[in-house]
């Protein structure tokens, strides 16, 4: 019986592609077309989060196929991976657009969104049961 393998980065590439034309293009036209009130302000959030997801959505993909883990990583656990680099990089925007975003508290937010994800996979490994 072989051993389940993490899904392949070429498997990622369209929802990658849709995400990041949608994203970065969108952030293009929305910074050289609107005037900013507070309607584009949301859409620029949501367009950010787009835009960083599908760009780290490849690179998740490809070190958790690099470096496997046990229980293997499903397409669920790369997407939430991405998925929380879109929600850090739309949290520093928000951020420095109330000016109170430092050093340290970027440093802050990184440390705990990478704790909840350790704590996910422990919980995730501790209910694997293999074969």
């Amino acid at each position: 019986m072989e051993k389940p393998n993490s899904p392949t980065t070429a498997s990622f590439f369209p929802a990658a592609i849709l995400l990041v034309m949608l994203g970065w293009g969108g952030l293009f036209v929305l910074v050289n077309a609107t005037l900013p009130s507070i309607g584009p302000r949301w859409l620029m959030f949501f367009l950010l989060f787009a835009a960083v997801t599908g760009t780290a959505l490849p690179i998740v993909a490809f070190l958790n196929r690099r470096f496997p883990s046990v229980p293997p990583v499903s397409r669920a656990i790369v997407l939430r991976q991405a998925i929380w680099f879109g929600l850090f990089a739309t949290t520093l925007a928000w951020l420095q657009l109330g000016r109170v975003l430092t050093s340290s508290v970027a440093l802050l937010l990184a440390v705990g969104l990478l704790l909840i994800e350790v704590l996910l996979r422990l919980r995730e490994r501790s209910q694997w049961k293999p074969g």
